[in-house]
This record gives C-alpha cells, sequence and structure tokens, in this order.
C-alpha cells in the first residue's frame, strides 16, 4: 500500500506531465477566463488587498489580472519563498521590478515586505478535489502561510483536467474555500 506522501509524488508527477500538453492557444483562453472570473470576485466583494502569486512554467498565467489590480489601486501582495517553508509577502509595485527567486519562481525587488490583512489569496496548484483540497509542489509553503490567514477568501484556480475524486490529505493541509476553475472550455 501506498503512504500518502507516496501517493502525492504520483499524482504531482501525474499532473505535471497532463498541464504540459496543453496547447498554447487553449492555454491562453483559459487562463484569460479566469483572469476575468478573479477580477469580478475582486469588484464583487470590493477587495482592496490581494495575495497572488507571479505564475511561472506553465502555470495559470494570472499577469494580466495582475495589472489589471495595480491599475485599479488594488494592493498586490506576491511571495519570496524563504527557507524552512516560509512565504515573504511583498508588495508587487511593477513587472519592472522582479528578481529570480529560488525554484524558478519571481518576487518583487527590494525588501517591501506586507504585514497587514489579505482579502482574498490567490493560491496555485497541481491537483484539486471537491472537497476544496489542494495538491501543491510538495513544499508546505502555502499551507504553513494560509493557516494562518483565517480571514481571507482563499480561492485555489486550477484547470479541469486537474480534479481528482480524492487528493491525499495531511493534518497540515488547508482546505481553500473555493476552487476556481471552468468547465465550459473542453479544449484542454
Amino acid at each position: 500500500m501506498m503512504t500518502i506522501d507516496d501517493q502525492k509524488k504520483a499524482l504531482r508527477n501525474q499532473m505535471r506531465i497532463k498541464r504540459e500538453t496543453i496547447s498554447g492557444l487553449a492555454k491562453a483562453k483559459y487562463d484569460q477566463r479566469i483572469c476575468e472570473s478573479l477580477w469580478e470576485i475582486v469588484q464583487e466583494n470590493n477587495f482592496k488587498t490581494v495575495h497572488c502569486y507571479l505564475p511561472m512554467r506553465n502555470e495559470i498565467n494570472i499577469t494580466p489580472l495582475l495589472e489589471i489590480l495595480l491599475k485599479n489601486g488594488i494592493t498586490v501582495i506576491t511571495p519570496k519563498t524563504l527557507p524552512k517553508r516560509k512565504l515573504k509577502n511583498l508588495v508587487l509595485e511593477s513587472f519592472a521590478k522582479l528578481e529570480k527567486g529560488v525554484f524558478g519562481t519571481f518576487h518583487p525587488k527590494g525588501d517591501n515586505e506586507y504585514s497587514g490583512n489579505f482579502d482574498l489569496i490567490v493560491v496555485p496548484g497541481l491537483a484539486f478535489d471537491s472537497n476544496n483540497y489542494r495538491l501543491g509542489y510538495g513544499g508546505g509553503y502555502y499551507d504553513n502561510f494560509l493557516v494562518n490567514q483565517p480571514s481571507a477568501k482563499k480561492i485555489g484556480i486550477f484547470y479541469p483536467f486537474q480534479e481528482v475524486e480524492n487528493v491525499p490529505i495531511e493534518q497540515h493541509d488547508v482546505q481553500l474555500d473555493q476552487i476556481l476553475m471552468d468547465r465550459e472550455i473542453l479544449e484542454l
């Protein structure tokens, strides 16, 4: 019988392979739809502070959303990956002021750390289930961060093929408030 760690590792590998097979046109269309949906959520809830990842490799590209948020005066916070499964939350002021981090990530240059509350946290991942659990990359960074953000709305964004019956979970895994994905775009 496989351990939970083995199950997670196998599922991560499976989902990475699936995500690499998305055609560029279908990916762009889908990513744009997710950005539009997230922008609607921000407007409907009058969110003023949004924590988002900066996309890497073949994650959902939310750069258009981040640009809209910045243009509309929304405070955008993005993570810098630190040792010991910690995220340092930095204010994003411009895409021209980014530097490369670990694991292929990017983060804002400088040390403009944000320590206030978040209205919305947008979370990436490799798989999700109908109970709003997600499978991340295995570092535990987001779980360590999310557990300390009880008042923020936590939304995971995914492609439809990333849905599984049950994400293998452990005690430290944090359940999200919502999963955002669009089944209508079937070319994926």
